[in-house]
């Protein structure tokens, strides 16, 4: 999902080592060297192998490190080779670490991570991230990486990591639905869920997956076509419920869709039934007058579960949608459709953010059973970081 956002990380951490490579290049010697000199840089260099071989540090720097050693920077440090090989573990170490720092390791300032911030705000949004999480996911990152010591083989793999530990952040840790309804007591069922969301996000097909996802968890349900409004849409459930071998509760076109959660309940509560699921009428967050009808739905039938259905492939648009649906309802979860066809991912990792709620189900196609429940190490894998 994010493969233009990690190629650009790619290119910049490596830009970025080689920037630092070549920042203080080393003066070349002009003078031709005597024969005695030449025998001392001999001496010398054979001596630095020792700690360049133990240690594999980068061969350029290496070189670099031998050149200051001959114009009497490090002289002093290899004075004899029988002392470096004779020291104690701990001054060894020592002596060594202080090389092998020089040699591998370095520090992105502010304003090499403001470069690739830029750019990397431009790609989150791209790929349909929020705005407010973008900057989020900015903000940490310069914190996390920006003067911290790294070493330059693992300034890809450590932005990588830092990344990975925000989304897993951001992202709101999903509940179990299947045990919610099995710890309620028999008296309190049936567990009420109440569904809501804009027109063609596939509400009503979502709503038969969760059907049969409860049923493959030993739950028993019944469907309310409380949405009285589209046409066709009383017949569309219960085609569903009739595939599925579950009852539907509906009344005509027209009527008060609060009267048909309220039936669905009231036979759920005679027949034991496990959970009831309300379908309501699709319409826009902006529709005030449609807003409050779906207000009194939940008034009447008080649901355990207020979830919000949105396709992850409208970006900014879905995540408008669960705002208003939120401030409205007070919903509990998510549930985005189309997940399979999401290209970026933005979605998914913005909408719970926004609205303080959990991410419950992605959709990933027609079937029944093409519904899974949201994993957020899963989605950090697909997102491809």
């Amino acid at each position: 999902m994010f493969s233009r956002l990690k190629e650009k990380l790619k290119n910049w951490t490596k830009k970025l080592i080689e920037s630092k490579e070549t920042e203080e290049p080393v003066e070349k010697l002009e003078k031709p060297k005597k024969k005695k000199e030449r025998i001392k840089e001999i001496k010398l260099s054979q001596k630095f192998n020792i700690v360049a071989q133990k240690f594999e540090p980068d061969l350029k720097e290496a070189e670099e490190i031998v050149e200051d050693i001959i114009k009497g920077k490090k002289e002093e440090k290899l004075s004899r080779e029988s002392e470096l090989t004779k020291s104690s573990p701990k001054e060894e170490l020592n002596f060594f670490q202080k090389i092998t720092s020089k040699i591998s390791k370095t520090k992105i300032t502010e304003k090499e991570f403001d470069v690739y911030a830029e750019e990397l705000g431009d790609l989150l949004i791209e790929n349909n991230v929020a705005l407010d999480v973008a900057e989020k996911i900015i903000k940490e990152l310069r914190g996390d990486i920006v003067g911290k010591e790294l070493l330059k083989k693992e300034v890809e793999s450590e932005i990588y990591e830092s990344f990975r530990e925000i989304i897993r952040r951001i992202l709101i840790e999903p509940f179990d639905i299947i045990k919610r309804i099995k710890e309620l007591k028999s008296e309190e069922k049936p567990y009420v869920i109440l569904f809501c969301g804009i027109n063609g996000t596939g509400k009503t097909t979502t709503i038969a997956k969760i059907a049969e996802y409860l049923k493959k968890n030993d739950l028993s349900c019944i469907l309310a076509a409380a949405d009285t409004f589209r046409a066709a849409s009383i017949e569309q459930i219960e085609k569903h419920g009739e595939r599925l071998g579950v009852k539907v509760i509906s009344h005509e076109y027209g009527s008060d869709p609060a009267a048909v959660g309220f039936d669905a309940i009231k036979y759920a509560k005679k027949n034991r039934i496990d959970a009831v699921l309300i379908d309501t009428a699709g319409r826009m967050h902006t529709e005030k007058n449609l807003m409050k009808e779906i207000e009194k739905i939940a008034k009447v039938t008080k649901p355990n579960l207020k979830l919000f259905i949105g396709e992850s492939i409208t970006g900014n648009d879905a995540i408008e949608q669960a705002k208003s649906f939120d401030w409205t309802l007070g919903i509990d979860g998510i549930i985005l459709t189309k997940a399979d066809i999401d290209e970026k991912g933005g979605t998914s990792l913005s909408v719970g953010y926004v609205i303080k709620k959990p991410i419950l189900f992605l959709g990933t196609g027609q079937d029944y059973d093409a519904i899974e429940p949201f994993n957020k190490e899963k989605f950090i894998e697909k997102l491809g970081l």
